[in-house]
């Protein structure tokens, strides 16, 4: 496995990539019923990493156990593209139009400040700021990890929303 901020990295160029298929105008089209604009998958995946450098960065202390213990499962489940799953209220994208070039910059942003951040912290701390939903506090490394298989998961959705529109 290749170190995290690594794979941070090529999972940010992806992401862009991914969202350099669509532009302003399609960017919050629908592409079919029950589905999720480019914009709102944007939207959440902004939510979601929004003040994590600051939450890296912010109170911690050493793990009392294998700071990797909840890596693997995140993993599994969020790079699992068959597995639906149901977002918490408070990531949950709202229904307006977004502006591509704003939110988009702003996601690639704090993704650049996450994989500075993860250069110099020591991963191995559990961050004491925040319990993530069903499953508590995490450490550093994992909750790079959900950063990273997280954007991965809705990186792929871009890109079939993408296909679908293209159909």
């Amino acid at each position: 496995m290749i170190p995290i901020t690594e794979e941070l990295s090529l999972t940010r160029q992806h992401l862009l990539q991914a969202l350099a298929l669509f532009s302003e105008k399609n960017f919050n089209t629908v592409p079919f019923e029950g589905s999720w604009t480019a914009g709102q998958v944007t939207e959440h995946i902004f939510k979601s990493i929004n003040g994590t450098p600051q939450l890296l960065t912010g109170p911690s202390v050493p793990a009392n156990r294998d700071p990797s213990a909840n890596v693997a499962g995140l993993r599994a489940l969020f790079l699992d593209f068959t597995t639906k799953m149901k977002s918490p209220d408070f990531i949950l994208p709202s229904d307006d139009p977004k502006d591509y070039t704003t939110l988009t910059q702003t996601v690639a942003d704090i993704l650049n400040a996450i994989i500075e951040v993860s250069k110099t912290i020591d991963t191995t701390h559990i961050i004491t700021g925040f319990d993530f939903p069903g499953v508590g506090p995490l450490t550093r490394i994992e909750l790079l990890n959900f950063i990273s298989v997280h954007t991965q998961r809705h990186t792929h959705q871009l890109k079939e929303i993408q296909k679908r529109m293209q159909q």
